[in-house]
């Protein structure tokens, strides 16, 4: 005669709090997929997804840009996309250049030169902590002296080029500043970790440790009620199936395929980044400065 054992209390509450955090990190994953589905990858200093800036033009900025972020930490992106998907370019550069972490953390000091052809609009978006040195009347002057008639003959390349030679005469134009910027943020490549990641990354510890602890310990320092079915901290576990071929219900069963947690999916892989190439922002953010045109 086999008795079954029944669910405690605590093992239906194990049960939806496990379930709770699955839904969690799913709600999560979602979150983060939706946020940045619209958003292009950064993977270098300049990412022309619009392919309208020529080859040689965009080597020589990628290195300009380079040399200029290593003389004092100020960080100068260009981005090209070929439309805005209906969305206005000033929130759309805010949330490019947040998401990419643009400029130091500790200075904010990261700009943004975005341009999107098939709405003929550009931005440059200016880190809070450069506000004061880039001005909204610099940017303004450089998109309406600089790009609006490049772009206006076709001449994107030269433009984008003029654009970020200007930029950079502006923010040299203090050296003691850039050089004390500089000091305080010496060559560094590591970038701080999103919140919403940290976050998903304890979750996603906390129930694949909790998933293996649940699997052996059971076992090892529980009592052992029947075969396969263990008593350990207020809470039953059953473990295969039971004699009449049912897997059972309220207790941890570790060939169930239903409300575990396997570790082969939905888990966090180090080879997804948005920052390929080698190169990413240290992680500042911007207020909304700077200024936007069309041409």
């Amino acid at each position: 005669m086999v008795i079954a054992a029944v669910p405690s209390i605590p093992s239906q509450l194990a049960s939806r709090l496990r379930l709770a955090f699955i839904t969690l990190a799913a709600l999560l994953l979602a979150t983060i997929a939706a946020l940045a589905a619209d958003l292009p990858a950064l993977t270098g200093r300049v990412v022309d997804n619009a392919g309208i800036i020529d080859a040689g033009t965009k080597a020589a900025l990628t290195q300009k840009l380079a040399d200029f972020e290593a003389k004092g930490s100020d960080q100068i992106v260009v981005a090209t996309i070929p439309s805005l998907g209906g969305e206005e370019i000033e929130p759309y550069a805010n949330r490019l250049f947040r998401f990419w972490k643009l400029g130091q953390a500790k200075e904010n000091n990261g700009v943004l030169l975005l341009v999107a052809p098939n709405d003929r609009k550009m931005r440059i978006e200016v880190g809070y902590g450069l506000e004061g040195t880039l001005t909204d009347l610099h940017t303004k002057l450089i998109i309406e002296n600089d790009m609006v008639p490049a772009f206006r003959a076709g001449d994107f390349s030269g433009g984008i080029s003029k654009a970020v030679d200007d930029m950079v005469m502006v923010l040299e134009g203090n050296p003691e500043e850039l050089e004390a910027r500089g000091r305080r943020n010496p060559a560094d490549n590591s970038t701080p970790m999103d919140p919403i990641v940290a976050v998903f990354l304890i979750l996603w510890a906390t129930m694949f440790f909790g998933g293996l602890a649940m699997a052996f310990l059971p076992p090892m320092f529980g009592t052992k009620l029947s075969p396969g079915v263990y008593r350990w901290l207020g809470m039953t576990f059953r473990y295969g199936q039971g004699p009449s071929g049912s897997s059972g219900t309220g207790g941890w069963t570790t060939g169930s395929s239903g409300g575990g947690w396997s570790s082969g999916g939905g888990g966090w892989s180090s080879g997804s980044s948005s920052g390929g190439g080698g190169f990413s922002g240290g992680g500042g953010s911007s207020g909304g400065g700077g200024s936007s045109g069309s041409w």
